[in-house]
């Protein structure tokens, strides 16, 4: 049975006051969940945050790294920095990289192996324009972004790795793939890492939806057959609606 991974992305939000209050509100509303919590959160609070959920359930990611482990990359962070404080998760070609940071298949794929060296817990981000979709490209894209994006890694990295489909014309819109639209793209997504790397593999990777998360909606999204959880945008800075999310199963 694959886990429920529940992540929150922050983006270019909450100051580190602002990040220590909203943990310590969090905490003790998710401590019985059954489901991995996670916040991935801006470079500055990182280690503010990693303070404020120690002895907690709750795990702290990064929105982005680099490539390298060091060298002349001014404004960059490696994994192995994010691994040295204690960051356990982070974001990998998020649509906001690709479309404002000119992120592409290739740098994911770099930044994705980047990750597993450094000993993090990558969530690689794939998802359509409403262009694709509306061209009927949705699962060509998709699948393409997937297979590129574990190219050249170990089945065990594979394994390891958490997909996040996440529909770019619903990230911040207030639009929502339907639960069955979500799940059949997900299920997308799993036959091609089965095609290339074997059922088993495919049945354990964790497939989380994303793209206006909320709590009406976490429930009948995360319990379609493939859906894994979601990572979570906006809704995710509300104390009180992250935690409905995180507990859409009470």
């Amino acid at each position: 049975m694959r886990k429920k991974v529940i992540a929150g992305n922050w983006k270019m939000n909450m100051l580190p006051d602002a990040a220590i209050r909203f943990i310590d509100e969090l905490t003790p509303l998710v401590k019985n969940t059954d489901n991995e919590v996670v916040l991935c959160v801006p470079y500055t609070d990182l280690f503010y945050c990693l303070l404020a959920a120690q002895n907690t359930n709750i795990k702290i990611g990064a929105q982005n790294m680099h490539w390298e482990e060091n060298g002349a990359y001014t404004g960059e962070v490696s994994g192995r920095m994010l691994k040295s404080i204690g960051v356990e998760y982070v974001i990998i070609g998020h649509s906001e990289r690709r479309q404002y940071f000119a992120e592409t298949d290739e740098t994911v794929n770099k930044k994705l192996k980047a990750a597993f060296t450094s000993g993090l817990k990558p969530i690689v981000c794939v998802g359509e324009t409403l262009e694709q979709r509306e061209a009927g490209k949705a699962e060509d894209v998709i699948t393409s972004q997937t297979e590129k994006a574990l190219e050249g890694l170990t089945d065990e990295q594979v394994a390891n790795t958490i997909i996040a489909y996440e529909p770019i014309w619903a990230i911040g819109t207030g639009k929502t793939a339907t639960s069955d639209d979500a799940n059949d793209a997900i299920k997308a997504i799993r036959k091609k890492i089965s095609d290339i790397y074997g059922q088993n593999i495919a049945n354990g990777v964790i497939i989380q939806y994303g793209g206006s998360v909320k709590s009406s909606n976490a429930k009948e999204l995360f319990n379609m057959s493939d859906i894994d959880g979601g990572l979570v945008g906006g809704a995710s800075l509300k104390v009180e609606e992250f935690e409905k999310i995180v507990n859409y199963n009470k």
